[in-house]
């Protein structure tokens, strides 16, 4: 049978140099690029950004969910950063002023990559 457990994720971006100084400058995270892609190495997981360019569209969902233990401090941290954080409005528990949503379940933060596609703060279980 084949062995199929060791897959990866991977999101598209239009621009491979912005997203790697994403990345690994705001986000602090270890990236490494081959054959003109993005390799993010988190916690012995990796997962690839691939150049789409301008036929990029940015995912309308989270394709990417970071656990922290403490959502307000490091959105906090990350804004200081220059990252920034989305508001939504309109939803039943809106997104408060420190940019964390409380409507139920963990609490969790929204930001997107310079490509557009969204990523979370969320708190660790």
């Amino acid at each position: 049978m084949a062995d199929l457990s060791k897959a990866f994720s991977g999101f598209s971006t239009d621009d491979v140099p912005a997203a790697k100084a994403f990345y690994a400058d705001a986000l602090g995270l270890e990236v490494t690029e081959e054959n003109g892609m993005l390799f993010l190495h988190l916690d012995g997981h990796e997962v690839l950004v691939y150049p789409k360019g301008p036929a990029h569209t940015p995912a309308t969902y989270t394709v990417l969910n970071f656990p922290v233990e403490d959502v307000p401090g490091t959105v906090a941290e990350l804004r200081g950063r220059g990252v920034p954080f989305e508001r939504y409005e309109g939803t039943p528990v809106q997104t408060d002023d420190d940019y964390v949503f409380r409507g139920g379940g963990p609490l969790i933060a929204w930001f997107t990559d310079p490509a557009g596609n969204i990523l979370s703060i969320i708190a660790a279980s």
